[in-house]
């Protein structure tokens, strides 16, 4: 009878405290309870965080140390018995005076390296014993030095010192070596073992973490249905609003008069709205500047490497006597240099422009003279259409690189033009390799040339993309003169993209979208690159 009574006051006493639990919990405002939820989600979770920072925290900066125990170790040379063995043997058969020899220096530079390592805090017993006899046998290898300093200078002691390098150096090098291969060996078994100590760790703290996600999961169902159902609607619309927003639109406005908070949400929502659309609009200015800034940059940026196997060309005709050559390769070099100035025009003539790229073609015809052939057929009507600096060149380096040059015996470039339908059509053709289908589509699709008027503006993505792209320099491909020594590096396969794409982008920049660049080739038998201006 006592024991059924002492069992039924412990459960009235727990109904009693559930039924006192649930009143309070029902009295409390929704302000309070949402505090009270956050509380019991956030205090264990906060209590662990702890835990595993501090757990973590430990376990680094052992991690850490141990690492830069090894990384100190790394920077004690492994050749350290060979070259202080050699260099003793240089010694001893006075093939260098004792002055002129490293044999001090590489002693205290092991030193120095021995004395870093043993201010490590988590060495264990044993490597600290290591390091100590490391430094016994660095203290005895001075001896052996000045024992042989002192021979030397005492004259005739030959025998004495090969039988002390012999004897004694060659063994406590080894035992130098042999010493410091195992100190590294077993601090890489320590970090080893911390790095299972912290995988186990990681382990336990990823399964605590699946366990409290179901738990707050379940946690939040149980609360979302004790919350009052009144401010449901007005949650779904600023939700639905919000997701409105995320997905670009930002014409949508946030319209709840009920509830103080959150008429005040939507208030500061419709507030933050527009605030990201000023800012947007900023952003795409201040982006636009930027592209056009940069855009210049690469423009104005001469690849030194063409000069450079410009000048060595020039050296070579030099030494051979053409003066003939040299002076006309001189002319087109100034030539060259002069019109990519332009007085600091961005905008030139077509004029000027061909005389640019007819420079340019001309040095490398003297420096491909046995593969190079160009014509230069443009309408002299056309001298005066606009065209942005530097446009035609890298087409041409492209056209040589990528085309001539990678076909037996050669080929020819070809430069022609024409006004057609109020635009202006300018072509570079070359009877190169050509490019693969699949390439060829590539680069038109990075292109991006639509032949419409009414082409519509790249997406945010693709502007930021390009500005990325444009912010890589055309790498260098390697160009060697049949008769002279090789040059140093112009191009690279990987890299024809990019000059096409810096021309393609500063024409559409200066003359908008439906102007630009389209590549036609045909494998085998050539490439044809379209430049459309305005006429």
């Amino acid at each position: 009878m006592n024991t059924n009574s002492g069992t039924t006051a412990k459960q009235n006493e727990k109904q009693n405290l559930r039924g006192r639990i649930s009143r309070l919990l029902s009295d409390m405002s929704l302000t309070a309870k949402i505090r009270l939820s956050y509380l019991v989600v956030s205090l264990p979770l906060l209590v662990f965080a702890i835990l595993c920072l501090v757990t973590m925290q430990t376990q680094t900066k052992r991690y850490d140390q141990l690492i830069e125990a090894a990384g100190r170790a790394s920077s004690f040379s492994l050749d350290f018995k060979s070259d202080f063995d050699y260099e003793t043997y240089l010694v001893i058969v006075e093939s260098k005076s004792f002055e002129e020899c490293s044999l001090r220096e590489m002693l205290s530079q092991a030193q120095s390296v021995v004395e870093s390592l043993s201010e490590s805090k988590n060495l264990s017993a044993e490597n600290t014993k290591r390091l100590e006899d490391i430094r016994k046998y660095l203290i005895n290898l001075g001896t052996y030095t000045d024992r042989i300093e002192a021979n030397l200078k005492e004259g005739n002691q030959y025998e004495s010192n090969m039988e002390i390098w012999e004897n004694d150096v060659q063994i406590v090098t080894a035992l130098v070596r042999e010493t410091m291969l195992q100190f590294i060996y077993y601090e890489i078994q320590d970090m080893i073992q911390v790095r299972d100590q912290m995988r186990t760790f990681y382990t336990g703290v990823m399964t605590f973490i699946g366990i409290a996600l179901v738990v707050l999961l379940l946690l939040m169902a149980l609360i979302s249905v004790n919350i009052s159902k009144s401010i449901t609607s007005p949650v779904l619309q600023l939700s639905k609003v919000t997701e409105r927003v995320a997905g670009g639109d930002l014409s949508v406005r946030a319209d709840i008069t009920g509830g103080a908070e959150l008429g005040v949400l939507a208030t500061s929502l419709d507030e933050m709205i527009v605030r990201i659309q000023e800012l947007l609009s900023q952003v795409r200015t201040e982006q636009e500047s930027l592209r056009t800034a940069e855009l210049e940059l690469l423009q104005a940026q001469i690849n030194p490497h063409f000069l450079y196997n410009t000048l060595d060309t020039i050296v070579w005709l030099a030494e051979g006597g053409d003066q003939q050559r040299v002076v006309g390769m001189v002319k087109s070099l100034s030539e060259f240099f002069r019109t990519s100035l332009g007085q600091g025009r961005e905008i030139v003539t077509v004029r000027d422009e061909l005389r640019h790229v007819g420079s340019y073609l001309e040095i490398q015809q003297i420096r491909y003279q046995d593969i190079l052939q160009y014509k230069v057929e443009v309408p002299e009507e056309l001298g005066n259409v606009q065209i942005p600096k530097i446009t035609l060149q890298p087409i041409v380096e492209n056209a040589l690189y990528h085309g001539i040059k990678n076909v037996r015996g050669g080929g020819t470039i070809t430069v022609t033009g024409k006004a057609e339908s109020g635009c202006v059509y300018l072509y570079i053709e070359d009877d190169g390799a050509g490019i693969a289908p699949e390439r060829l589509k590539q680069i038109n699709e990075r292109l991006s040339i639509r032949w419409v008027e009414n082409e519509k503006a790249n997406t945010s993505q693709d502007e930021e993309g390009q500005a990325e792209n444009m912010a890589q320099s055309v790498s260098a491909m390697p160009a060697i003169p049949r008769h002279q020594k090789q040059a140093e590096p112009e191009k690279s396969d990987s890299g024809e993209i990019f000059g096409l794409y810096n021309v393609n982008e500063r024409i559409r920049l200066k003359f908008g979208q439906r102007y630009g660049l389209y590549v036609e080739s045909e494998q085998g038998k050539g490439t044809r690159v379209t430049v459309l201006l305005p006429s």
